[in-house]
């Protein structure tokens, strides 16, 4: 996906390295940051997303956790759940993405930098870092949270088990208008049946 402006080919391009440094942190992050990428930008052309704001989902949700390169390994790397303690240092990592993407003062840099900042937004105003809420949320935020949320869920790690579709499927179904924009969740609940992104049954 080209962009008709060589300043968001040159943002993109330039930030590939933060992945490259990302996976070298934790492999599993950036695999995950990649698969999230592939779901999101299914969803964003469905939903009518121009060819520029498909290139800027595209960065954000690319490097939505990129922020990660900032939490202390022992957090990060914890292979069981957090306390509450290492869960408030956790949640920074979506504002240091932020300053980590903007810091690169390309063109298109300060909305994908929007987009990582509130991608842990919930549709009902109680997510972080803002409390945002419905509409006031980033579109392609919301969009990367359904993504993320789904992958999540859909590949084994240290502190829970790879969830089948039809299990993920209710879990955000359960979640729909309070975590997800309920519009957007229709939406996904038909591409992603025929992804090839979507999780064994």
């Amino acid at each position: 996906m080209e962009s008709d402006n060589p300043t968001y080919n040159t943002l993109y391009n330039y930030t590939k390295s933060l992945s490259v440094a990302l996976g070298y942190r934790d492999l599993m992050t950036r695999l995950h940051s990649e698969r999230v990428r592939d779901i999101a930008l299914e969803l964003g052309m469905q939903c009518g997303l121009n060819k520029q704001e498909l290139l800027i989902l595209r960065i954000s949700a690319s490097f939505h956790d990129v922020g990660k390169i900032g939490i202390p390994d022992s957090i990060l790397l914890k292979p069981t759940q957090l306390d509450d303690a290492e869960w408030e240092i956790m949640k920074r990592h979506a504002e240091i993405g932020e300053q980590i993407m903007k810091s690169t003062e390309l063109e298109g840099s300060g909305q994908a930098a929007l987009e990582i900042r509130h991608h842990h937004e919930r549709y009902d105003g109680h997510g972080y870092p803002d409390s945002l809420a419905g509409e006031a949320i980033p579109i392609g935020s919301r969009i990367i949270s359904i993504a993320d949320s789904y992958d999540a869920m859909a590949v084994t790690r240290s502190y829970h088990r790879a969830r089948a579709h039809a299990e993920i499927m209710d879990v955000l179904h359960a979640e729909n208008g309070g975590k997800h924009d309920p519009e957007l969740m229709r939406v996904f609940g038909g591409i992603i049946e025929k992804s090839r992104l979507k999780a064994a049954c």
